[in-house]
């Protein structure tokens, strides 16, 4: 469902009110429903890079079977499992925390690449974020690249079929800035798959406390994030129950993460009227 126009001013109005040097969108499949300005400018997102750069690159090598998440890291070898508890899966490191380092580790030895040129590869030039760099530790990337990818989580194509989009170039940055719902280039294979997102987005812990699912955390009304651990630091969330996504990237202190999301997320109320601030129920 779209943000309808006085609920995205509303939102607009909640993050400059709270945190006028914020950068944010809200979308779903097709695109943006709404977001600040500087769609072009490169900003860090370093907080997100296991999530943006990690997570799907591991979605890649499951999918096309170089990974199983339930194998011992020993049988993919020592340097793989080097640092880790024996019997330690890729299922082990992507629901606890702390266990990024390990990942990477075992994805660039069966990418027989860093983490930066796999993601490159495999994940971000395919969806056309060709601005979006990991460099020196630091992820870095336009409000446009990370609007592409977490729209193409929602895209309801078949998995890994050829008429799933693909993303628009950088020439379409300006739209996506204007909040154009053009969904681009609509031929190429995905490199992420319905399937690969639909298992990370559900709870794999069990009873245990936090809940996880893979690399990404459940919140209220369906809703799964990934952000940065400290604050002010950059968030995203996603849930296909609403068919929409956002992005945070905040620039002060407080807790516009919180409120930000429930205002783009949170279920409205049957009787409230189509002036209301609030977001329509899913």
């Amino acid at each position: 469902m779209t943000l309808l126009s006085d609920q995205a001013d509303a939102v607009r109005a909640l993050v400059e009110s709270a945190d006028p040097g914020a950068v944010w969108a809200v979308g779903g499949p097709d695109g943006p429903y709404a977001c600040s300005g500087g769609a072009d400018d490169v900003l860090d997102a370093g907080g997100l890079t296991a999530v943006l750069a990690l997570w799907p690159t591991v979605g890649t090598l499951v999918g096309e079977g170089a990974l199983r998440l339930h194998t011992p890291l020993a049988a993919y070898g020592d340097e793989a499992a080097a640092g880790t508890p024996a019997g330690t899966t890729a299922h082990h490191l992507l629901t606890h925390p702390g266990g990024t380092a390990a990942l990477t580790r075992l994805v660039e030895h069966l990418c027989g690449s860093t983490l930066a040129e796999a993601a490159a590869t495999r994940v971000w030039h395919p969806l056309g974020m060709t601005r979006t760099r990991l460099a020196d530790g630091t992820l870095r990337a336009p409000l446009a690249d990370l609007a592409l990818f977490l729209r193409h989580l929602l895209h309801p194509s078949a998995p890994g079929a050829p008429s799933a989009p693909g993303a628009p170039s950088a020439a379409s940055a300006q739209s996506i800035a204007n909040g154009s719902n053009d969904p681009g280039d609509t031929s190429g294979p995905t490199p992420l798959t319905r399937a690969w997102t639909a298992e990370s987005l559900r709870i794999r812990t069990g009873e245990l406390t936090p809940a996880r699912g893979l690399l990404w955390h459940p919140a209220p009304h369906g809703v799964w994030t990934h952000h940065a651990p400290a604050d002010p630091g950059p968030a995203v969330w996603i849930s296909p129950r609403h068919h929409r996504w956002a992005v945070l990237l905040p620039a002060a202190p407080g807790p516009l993460r919180t409120t930000f999301r429930e205002a783009v997320f949170t279920p409205a109320a049957p009787a409230r009227s189509s002036t209301s601030n609030g977001v329509p129920r899913a």
